[in-house]
């Protein structure tokens, strides 16, 4: 499955997965619904063959070795863990997980400025650990531009058990002024607008990054964002750590952008090669928290597996750069 794909494939397993997950959740408690997420797990394992290739082919690159089929099972299993405990996490609260919050410090000095902040983060950990945010900040807003219509069915769950949560969320299926006209909105008021920026979308612009040994698209659309409305711009993970352990990772990224259009490209691809390598940081350091089940390099994956057998034949090697280059 090509990253163009990505948006017809339902996210995780589909609705069959998530209502079995709601289900345990709601009638075993957290250490039932845990014990019942490694059937989930098996199943998940046999019957999808195209996020399993995606499973194995990442965790080679981030492991830096042939990923096993363990390998791609404790990658699932996080997944998994981690849309359970969105479920507690919107039911009951914050106060059953251990939090522990990174770089918080540099977060709140860009809101003390008085003016909103765009927090960038990735399919790497969950997002919802950001509600930890309110808890420390109680009169803190925080947005999130999520896009509805690709995971609707998660959705209207996610709404079901926190309606106040649609009411914070910017609909990313809208066109693009809508969006930028509702961000500006938000951090005119002083919010945090959080939103994803690993996946581009169909037709959506984007622009190649090295991220773990080959070029992968990332999209350019936020950082347009921030430049038209000169946003500073911070990052976030929130990293699954096993049990009811998650990190909440914040870093500083750049001040508000000011984008001239005659350096607009060389500029974009500078800023998201930084990216990119804040984000391969993370996924090297936390590499089961990859939730991008599908072929995040595209045509760079062929190079990538001749550049792994240099050793045995170096002109393999020597042909997968020039298909790179041609792919490029």
């Amino acid at each position: 499955m090509s990253a163009g794909d990505w948006k017809s494939r339902p996210e995780g397993g589909g609705p069959l997965a998530y209502r079995a997950i709601f289900f345990i959740a709601d009638h075993g408690g957290r250490a039932v619904a845990r014990l019942a997420l490694y059937p989930i797990v098996a199943f998940y394992l046999l019957v999808r063959g195209p996020e399993r290739r995606a499973s194995r082919a990442y965790l080679a690159r981030a492991l830096g070795r042939p990923a096993g089929l363990i390998d791609v099972a404790r990658h699932i299993h996080t997944f998994a863990a981690t849309i359970l405990d969105r479920v507690f996490m919107l039911r009951q609260g914050m106060d059953r997980f251990d939090v522990e919050l990174r770089g918080l410090e540099s977060l709140e000095a860009l809101l003390d400025r008085g003016q909103g902040v765009l927090l960038l983060g990735s399919h790497l950990g969950s997002f919802e650990a950001l509600r930890v945010l309110a808890r420390r900040r109680p009169q803190l807003r925080v947005k999130v531009v999520l896009d509805r219509g690709h995971n609707a069915v998660l959705m209207r769950m996610l709404d079901a058990l926190d309606p106040q949560m649609a009411a914070n969320v910017i609909d990313a299926g809208q066109d693009g002024p809508s969006i930028a006209l509702q961000i500006k909105h938000a951090t005119d008021e002083g919010a945090i607008v959080a939103m994803l920026a690993d996946r581009a979308g169909p037709g959506e612009p984007a622009t190649t990054a090295e991220f773990l040994g080959a070029g992968a698209p990332f999209p350019t659309s936020p950082w347009l964002i921030a430049a038209a409305l000169k946003l500073p711009v911070a990052l976030a993970f929130g990293l699954y750590r096993g049990g009811a352990r998650y990190e909440l990772v914040f870093e500083p990224f750049c001040e508000a952008l000011n984008i001239e259009r005659r350096e607009r490209p060389a500029r974009l691809a500078a800023l998201v090669q930084r990216y990119a390598e804040r984000l391969q940081h993370h996924a090297r350091c936390a590499p089961y928290n990859w939730f991008n089940f599908y072929d995040f390099w595209q045509a760079d994956e062929a190079s990538y597996l001749s550049r792994g057998a240099a050793r045995r034949d170096p002109g393999a090697a020597a042909g997968g750069d020039v298909a790179a280059r041609r792919a490029g």
